[in-house]
């Protein structure tokens, strides 16, 4: 049911309780969905509420409320039933105006104003620059994505950023990596570095250094390889180069784009860093023991302290992430949010201390809850009913070029968003592949596409359908569908207040499932003009509610299939 429909029975009841219950506040009014379509559109169990603050009979209340509801022609009927609910019944006028509104919206239905051009940085995916991205990181590609595109919707000023961690020690370990296999050392060999990366991308980014090859784009300065085998610092420049090289055409394909992205090393080189760790010591928030400098988690939730500077001088892992936080705080980001794998889960109780403990003496100092996080569990993948393990390329993974070159771009975002991040996901690739209602993409996309071919059959001037007369749309299947329609706006106000796109993608589905349902069951292109341009007009609207879904979600209309 549309919000619309839901606001203006709220209206109608708030009205009936200021008559019957003057001094009790509007607050009381809620409705409910019946579990039977056969209780109305509606439950309202106000009455019950009032029963225990009134001290009177609830179906007396109940009764009264009925009375006192002003006329409306969206609504049928009001009944009473069991210990005192007021079941609801919706006229079919107003589920028809519906489809009028999604018509008139087109593109824009759905759309809110919780965000008021409120300012959110997203920073998702933040890959380090080691080797090809890997089915993870499509998963965090694809939510984080989706979740911008909502919150969009909904008045937020977005902006997408990735975050490269090109600074410690699994970068030292990847220029040696390439060194190695410079010099011509298999990854078998003795002299092999003890963490060195394995895959056949290493091998090739060792070919393009002897070559002496040119890396460079748009946000990567030009990397120029020297070609010596001892040039250690030349070969790390280069090979961080080329895998942000190689990450970005893999996001490019997969159609995701990025408005900033912020270097690890400039928190070092920039001294955000030693700012950072100034803060904290000046703050009082800081102690020596051991040799080594700990920060007091433990008085902002942690179970124990923690070590922010080790005896040998390096910082623990934590303390950039505050660097790099405090930096979304100061470019005037009150709101963020982290996407992110579940293996991060421990840092976010010692990042959120680091922030409050830094800020603890500004006059604006950053609260509690910040940032948000969105957390995922990593993705199994499934081939012909065995797990698929290892990629040629990258060697010890699945990669997300794999992926998306053996299913297609858009069954891989649709399969990767279609379950709620904290929940393991097993991406079946012979699934994705099949053409049947047990894949949720074709299913979706199937539906837009039978769409497309009736109303290209039907020869009526679709821009004229906005006009339709809905009347003759009555059938409980219509009315089903209807009110599945009128759900979506709801729908994507949820998922951006709970941060949870697959819920999308949950609707895309069902929505889908209606139509195909109708679809079975009714004829559409009949001889009554009335009719015909009516089922028409609500097949125009399912496509467009299907369409500003999958566009949201970053996945294709397509119009045949």
């Amino acid at each position: 049911m549309s919000v619309e429909i839901k606001s203006h029975i709220t209206e109608l009841l708030t009205h009936a309780l200021a008559k019957v219950a003057p001094q009790q506040p509007a607050s009381l009014i809620s409705l409910e969905r019946p579990k039977q379509a056969q209780h109305g559109d509606f439950s309202c169990p106000t009455a019950m509420q009032l029963s225990r603050i009134l001290k009177r009979n609830p179906r007396e209340i109940a009764a009264e409320l009925v009375a006192a509801l002003p006329p409306s022609k969206w609504l049928a009927s009001a009944e009473i039933a069991g210990a005192g609910f007021i079941n609801l019944r919706v006229d079919p006028r107003a589920k028809q105006h519906t489809a009028h509104s999604i018509l008139t919206a087109g593109t824009r239905f759905g759309e809110g104003t919780r965000g008021q051009r409120q300012p959110v940085l997203i920073e998702f995916v933040s890959a380090n620059p080691t080797g090809p991205l890997h089915v993870g990181h499509g998963r965090q590609a694809a939510l984080g994505d989706a979740l911008a595109a909502l919150l969009e919707l909904q008045g937020f000023v977005v902006t997408r950023e990735f975050y490269y961690n090109d600074a410690g020690a699994q970068i030292d370990n990847l220029a040696l990596s390439v060194q190695a296999r410079v010099r011509g050392i298999e990854p078998d060999a003795p002299e092999w570095p003890a963490d060195g990366y394995r895959g056949d991308y290493i091998r090739d980014i060792a070919a393009d250094f002897l070559a002496k090859k040119t890396v460079g784009d748009t946000h990567v300065r030009a990397v120029t390889a020297s070609g010596h085998p001892d040039d250690l610092e030349s070969i790390q420049l280069f090979a961080v180069a080329y895998l942000r090289r190689e990450q970005d055409a893999d996001l490019d394909a997969f159609g995701v784009r990025f408005d900033n992205y912020y270097l690890e090393s400039s928190l070092y080189t920039e001294g955000r860093v030693g700012d950072a760790v100034k803060a904290l010591v000046s703050a009082g928030k800081t102690y020596e023991k051991d040799g080594a400098l700990w920060l007091k988690t433990t008085d902002y939730g942690d179970d124990k302290d923690r070590v922010m500077r080790k005896t040998d001088g390096s910082y623990t892992y934590f303390v950039p992430d505050v660097a790099y936080h405090i930096t979304k705080w100061e470019r005037r980001f009150i709101r963020a949010i982290n996407v992110q794998g579940s293996d991060h889960h421990s840092t976010i109780t010692r990042v959120r201390a680091g922030l409050q403990a830094a800020s603890s003496t500004w006059a604006n100092p950053i609260p509690a809850g910040y940032p948000d996080y969105v957390l995922h569990k990593m993705v199994t993948v499934m081939k012909g009913g065995e797990e698929v393990r290892i990629s040629k390329r990258a060697g010890s993974y699945v990669t997300l070029r794999d992926l998306v070159d053996e299913v297609g771009r858009d069954a891989t975002r649709f399969f990767l968003v279609s379950r709620k991040a904290d929940s393991e996901f097993t991406f079946d690739v012979d699934l994705a592949k099949s053409q049947s209602e047990d894949n949720p993409v074709y299913y979706v996309q199937y539906a837009h596409a039978r769409i497309c071919s009736v109303l290209s059959q039907s020869g009526e001037a679709v821009e004229t359908l906005a006009d339709a007369d809905l009347s003759p749309l009555t059938s409980a299947r219509e009315m089903s569908l209807l009110n599945r329609l009128g759900e979506y706006p709801e729908i994507l106000d949820i998922a951006a207040r709970e941060l949870a796109p697959h819920q999308v993608a949950f609707y895309l589905r069902e929505l889908a499932g209606e139509f195909h349902s109708y679809y079975n069951a009714e004829r559409v292109l009949v001889d009554d003009t009335s009719v015909r341009r009516a089922r028409l007009a609500l097949f125009l609207a399912v496509r467009q509610v299907l369409q500003n879904g999958l566009r949201l979600l970053g996945v294709g209309a397509p119009e045949k299939m």
